[in-house]
């Protein structure tokens, strides 16, 4: 159970900070981009499902991390979206 939970956090980390490259300008800085990261990885382990999206990405630790990744990226544009409409 702490394994799989440190696992979760890592690959968290790593696709909200590999987002917070790809999307300039949200601000939230590095540990902000890491809560985005995890935060992206159960948004896209919820919806993906749901939204009949089946990437084969392989399994294991990199899958991991380019779902992560891709829920993350989603995450970011969608508050900066927000952040710039609120502006």
């Amino acid at each position: 159970m702490l394994t799989a939970l440190i696992i979760a956090l890592v690959v968290g980390a790593i696709a909200g900070w590999l987002a917070g490259l790809l999307v300039q300008g949200t601000g939230f800085g590095l540990m902000g981009d890491i809560v985005v990261g995890i935060l992206g990885a159960l948004l896209a382990a919820f919806l993906f499902p749901k939204l009949g999206i089946v990437l084969s990405l392989g399994g294991g630790v990199l899958g991991a991390i380019i779902l992560a990744f891709i829920g993350a990226v989603i995450l970011l544009v969608i508050v900066k979206v927000i952040k710039q409409i609120a502006a």
